[in-house]
C-alpha cells in the first residue's frame, strides 16, 4: 500500500500584544492543522505563557519544513476560539491603520481593544459563556412581527423638533459628511443624535450605531435616554455601554452584543472606537473637542480622529457634535471652496424660549484683598437660594488646598518622589501626591525647622465648599431649611456608584449649591441650575502651552451651558467670572458666546505661529533613572538620525528640537524628558517617524542608556 500523505501544515501569522519597542512586535508564525480565517481568535504559546493572539494572514503551504523559517522553532496553536466569529476587514484595517499612524504595534493596539476576560477564556469557557448569555438575552417589549419599524417612528415623532434641528437632520440626511454639527449649549444636539440613529434603524434594523461621549460619568445618562427610546423596541441588549469603569464581565457582555450584532446601539468612551461592530452604518462622536477622546498613555490614539477614518474606511456616516468645537474640526469645516473636509451644521440656539446665561466678569483687583468669593457673587447665590434655585461653582482643583507651607522657613509640602506638591486633603489630613500616590499625615510641625505654625497656602474644592459653608450658614432656603451644599470631584467619587447618587441630589432638587472640579461643568443637563460660577480661570490665560486658551474657553462656554436649560425657570440665568484680567479678549468673546469670533483669532494666530492645525507635530517621550540618560538617549538618537540615510533625506522637512524635561519631570522616581518635532507635511514627519523607529531601538541598545526605562511616540499631542 501506497504511504498516506501527512496532512498539508498551514503557516498562520499571529498578533500577540507586544509594544513596539519589544523584540516581539509584529506578527508571530505558528502551526495550524487547519487553514484560520483572518481575524479569528485563537490561545497561542508564547515563552512559558499562553496568550490570545489574532490571526492575521494565513500563508498555506505543503513543505512547513521550510529552512528559512527554522521548523525546530514554530509551535502549533493552542486552540481557536470557533463559536466567536471573525473579527472582519474593517477591523483589522482600522487596527493596523491605528498601529502605523500612532506608531505602535499592531498586537498592542488589537489586543488592548478586546476586554480583558474574553483574552483569558479557554474555547470551552467562551462556549459556556455565549450559551449563558444567549438563555438571560432580554427579548424586546414589542416583538409583533412589523411593529418595531412604526412604534419608532411614532416614538421619534413624538418630539417636536426645532427649526434648526429639522434643517441640521436635512442636511444631514442630503450629504455624505463627514458632519460637525455645532450647536449651543441646550440647542437639542442629544435629540439630533437619537433622531438620526431613528431614521437609521427605520430605515436598516440590522444597522448598528456607536456613539462616543469623553467621560465615564456621562455615560450613565446618555444610556438612559437611549434606552429610553430604543429599548422597549429592541431590547434592553440592543443598547450597550463601553467603559472602563465597567466590571470585566460587563465589559465582555457589552463587546459580545457588539461583536455579534445583537447590540444595535454602542455607547461608550474612546475604548469603543475599536468596538468590533459588523452592521456599523452610523458613528457620533458627542462633545467631539474634549481632551479625553486622547490617549495618555499606551497607543496614543485620538478616538475623535479614528472615528473620522473608520467612517471614510468603512463609508459610513460620522457626527460630530459640540458647543466648542476644537479648533482642528472647526478648521477642517470651513466651506469647501477653502479646502474643507467636513461639512458643518449649526444651531445657534436653544431649544425652546430658553436663553444663554448673561455673562458677568467681577474685577478681583477691585474686591478685598484675598478675597475667594467676591461679594457681589455671593450676594447672587444667596439671592438664588431664597428663590429655590441652584447655583454651581466649579474651580478645577481638588482636596483643601494645594500646597501647605512653613510661615518661617519657607518649607512646602514637596512630594519625594515627584517634582509636585502633595496636596493637603482636611478631611482626612493627609498630604496626597495626585500624581503617585503617595500619602502621608499632616506633620504636627514643620519637619525642617519644627515651627508648628504650618498653613495651607491656594485652595481646592475641599476648602471652596467648608468657606461657602461659613458665609452661607444664615441664608434659608424657601421651607426655611440651612442651605444644602454638594462637593462632587474625583475624591467624593471614589464609591461605586457615588457619583449617580450625588448627581440625582442635584436633580431632585435636593441641592442649593453644587461645588465640583470640571467633572460638573460639561455635558450634565441641569434643569434648576441659572447660575454657574469660575472661582478662578485665570491661571490659563498666559500659559506657555499654545493650546490652553482653547482648552479654557470651551470649559468656561461648557460650564455656563449648564444654566438656564429650564425656560420655565424664571428670571435670567447666569455665569459669573471672578478675574484679575477682566478686559482680556477671551473674557469678551465669552460674553458675546460668540465661539466663531474667538475660533477665527486662534487660528489666525496658530498661522502666523505654524501651529497645528496648520503644522503637524510629534512628541517622542523618554522615562530613566536620571535626565541626563532620558535626554542623552533622544538627543542621541535626533544625531543618529542625520547619519540614516533614509531619515537624512526627510530632515528638510521637519523641525526636531533639543530633548527638554517634561512640565512634570520626575514621577514616582522616574525622570522624563521629551522631544518635539515638527512639519508642515503629515506625510514627511509619518515616513521620518516610521523610519527612525529602528534607529530608536538601535540607540537604545547602546550600553550608556542601559538604565533608560522605556519611550515611546506620541503623534499630534495634545500636551506639549
Amino acid at each position: 500500500m501506497p504511504q498516506a500523505t501527512p496532512n498539508p501544515a498551514h503557516l498562520t501569522q499571529v498578533l500577540v500584544n507586544s509594544p513596539a519597542y519589544s523584540p516581539m512586535a509584529g506578527v508571530l508564525t505558528y502551526l495550524s492543522p487547519t487553514k484560520l480565517v483572518p481575524g479569528s481568535l485563537v490561545r497561542v504559546p508564547l515563552g512559558q505563557r499562553e496568550l490570545l493572539g489574532v490571526v492575521w494572514h494565513d500563508t498555506h503551504t505543503t513543505d512547513p519544513l521550510k529552512p528559512e523559517l527554522e521548523p525546530s522553532r514554530l509551535r502549533p496553536i493552542s486552540a481557536t476560539l470557533e463559536t466567536l466569529p471573525p473579527l472582519n476587514a474593517h477591523w483589522r484595517a482600522l487596527i493596523q491603520f491605528a498601529a502605523s499612524y500612532y506608531q505602535r504595534s499592531a498586537g498592542e493596539v488589537a489586543l488592548a481593544a478586546l476586554p480583558p476576560q474574553l483574552r483569558e477564556f479557554s474555547p470551552i469557557q467562551l462556549s459556556r459563556k455565549l450559551k449563558k448569555l444567549a438563555k438571560t438575552s432580554a427579548k424586546p417589549a414589542n416583538s409583533a412581527p412589523g411593529t418595531s419599524a412604526s412604534s419608532l417612528q411614532n416614538t421619534t415623532n413624538s418630539v417636536v423638533l426645532s427649526a434648526e434641528q429639522t434643517r441640521a437632520i436635512a442636511q444631514f440626511n442630503q450629504n455624505s459628511g463627514p458632519f460637525l454639527l455645532f450647536g449651543a449649549t441646550g440647542s437639542g444636539k442629544t435629540e439630533v443624535f437619537m433622531r438620526c440613529s431613528a431614521e437609521l434603524l427605520d430605515r436598516k434594523p440590522e444597522a448598528q450605531v456607536l456613539v462616543m461621549v469623553p467621560e465615564i460619568n456621562l455615560t450613565p445618562q446618555l444610556e438612559e435616554r437611549f434606552r429610553a427610546r430604543f429599548g422597549q423596541l429592541f431590547g434592553l441588549d440592543a443598547v450597550v455601554s463601553m467603559h472602563s469603569g465597567m466590571t470585566p464581565a460587563q465589559r465582555l457582555n457589552s463587546w459580545l452584543a457588539a461583536h455579534s450584532g445583537a447590540a444595535r446601539i454602542v455607547l461608550g468612551t474612546r475604548m469603543a472606537v475599536f468596538a468590533s461592530m459588523p452592521q456599523l452604518q452610523l458613528i457620533i462622536v458627542d462633545e467631539e473637542h474634549d481632551p479625553s477622546y486622547k490617549s495618555h498613555e499606551g497607543a496614543r490614539y485620538s478616538a475623535r480622529d479614528l472615528a473620522v477614518y473608520r467612517g471614510h474606511q468603512e463609508g459610513i456616516k460620522v457626527l460630530l457634535g459640540s458647543a466648542t468645537p476644537s479648533l482642528e474640526s472647526w478648521y477642517h469645516s470651513r466651506p469647501a471652496t477653502d479646502g474643507g473636509r467636513y461639512q458643518r451644521l449649526e444651531m445657534p440656539s436653544r431649544v425652546g424660549s430658553g436663553q444663554l446665561p448673561l455673562v458677568r466678569r467681577v474685577d478681583m483687583n477691585h474686591q478685598p484683598k484675598s478675597c475667594i468669593i467676591a461679594p457681589p457673587l455671593l450676594s447672587a447665590i444667596a439671592l438664588r437660594v431664597a428663590r429655590g434655585e441652584q447655583s454651581m461653582l466649579f474651580l478645577n482643583r481638588r482636596g483643601y488646598a494645594p500646597v501647605l507651607e512653613c510661615t518661617d522657613c519657607g518649607w512646602k509640602s514637596n512630594c519625594a518622589n515627584c517634582s509636585a506638591f502633595r496636596v493637603f486633603h482636611k478631611i482626612d489630613r493627609t498630604l496626597r501626591c495626585h500624581h503617585c500616590g503617595f500619602t502621608e499625615r499632616v506633620p504636627r510641625a514643620c519637619p525642617a525647622c519644627g515651627n508648628p505654625d504650618i498653613a495651607p497656602v491656594g485652595r481646592g474644592t475641599e476648602r471652596l465648599e467648608e468657606h461657602l459653608a461659613e458665609l452661607l450658614v444664615d441664608i434659608r432656603r424657601p421651607d426655611g431649611q440651612a442651605v444644602r451644599i454638594v462637593r462632587i470631584d474625583a475624591d467624593t467619587t471614589k464609591l461605586k456608584g457615588a457619583l449617580e447618587s450625588q448627581l440625582a441630589q442635584v436633580h431632585a432638587g435636593d441641592v442649593d449649591v453644587l461645588v465640583g472640579t470640571q467633572m460638573i461643568a460639561k455635558g450634565h443637563d441641569f434643569r434648576r441650575i441659572t447660575l454657574v460660577a469660575a472661582v478662578n480661570p485665570d491661571n490659563a490665560l498666559f500659559s506657555s502651552d499654545f493650546r490652553a486658551p482653547e482648552r479654557l474657553f470651551s470649559l468656561l462656554m461648557q460650564a455656563a451651558g449648564r444654566a438656564g436649560r429650564d425656560a420655565s425657570v424664571a428670571g435670567q440665568s447666569e455665569m459669573w467670572l471672578q478675574t484679575f484680567h477682566p478686559t482680556h479678549p477671551l473674557y469678551e468673546a465669552l460674553k458675546m458666546h460668540d465661539y466663531p469670533a474667538f475660533a477665527q483669532s486662534q487660528l489666525k494666530e496658530r498661522q502666523q505661529a505654524a501651529m497645528p492645525p496648520m503644522s503637524f507635530q510629534a512628541l517622542v517621550r523618554a522615562e530613566g533613572r536620571t535626565q541626563e540618560v532620558a535626554q542623552g538617549f533622544l538627543n542621541a538618537a535626533s544625531l543618529a538620525a542625520a547619519e540614516q540615510s533614509d531619515t537624512a533625506a526627510l530632515l528638510a522637512h521637519l523641525t526636531i528640537y533639543p530633548a527638554v524635561p517634561m512640565s512634570m519631570a520626575r514621577i514616582a522616581n522616574v525622570e522624563r524628558a521629551q522631544m518635539l518635532i515638527e512639519s508642515p507635511s503629515r506625510t514627511a514627519l509619518q515616513r521620518f517617524l516610521t523610519a527612525w523607529q529602528s534607529v530608536l531601538h538601535s540607540t537604545r541598545q547602546q550600553p550608556e542608556y542601559k538604565s533608560l526605562i522605556r519611550w515611546a511616540v506620541d503623534v499630534d499631542p495634545l500636551l506639549i
